[in-house]
């Protein structure tokens, strides 16, 4: 089963970094948040699924290979 999702970033403070994700590029649905510390994500509306997992996975991988969070970007699997 394929699984696609695109995420962008809200806004981000010297402790954490929140995102707007989900399938459609054009109507983000959800939120996750990213202590920055921990780098431990907390999705907003309590539901932990493949989206969030998928989301907040490319993220950590993506601040470990570039130190930035990323603006935007997608993940595919």
């Amino acid at each position: 089963m394929a699984a696609l999702v695109y995420f962008r970033k809200v806004f981000e403070t010297e402790g954490l970094v929140e995102y707007e994700f989900g399938g459609d590029p054009d109507a983000f649905g959800r939120r996750l948040a990213v202590d920055k510390a921990s780098r431990t994500s907390t999705v907003r509306d309590g539901r932990v699924d493949h989206a969030f997992l998928l989301a907040s996975r490319k993220l950590r991988v993506l601040y470990a290979e570039r130190g930035v969070w990323p603006e935007r970007g997608m993940s595919a699997t």
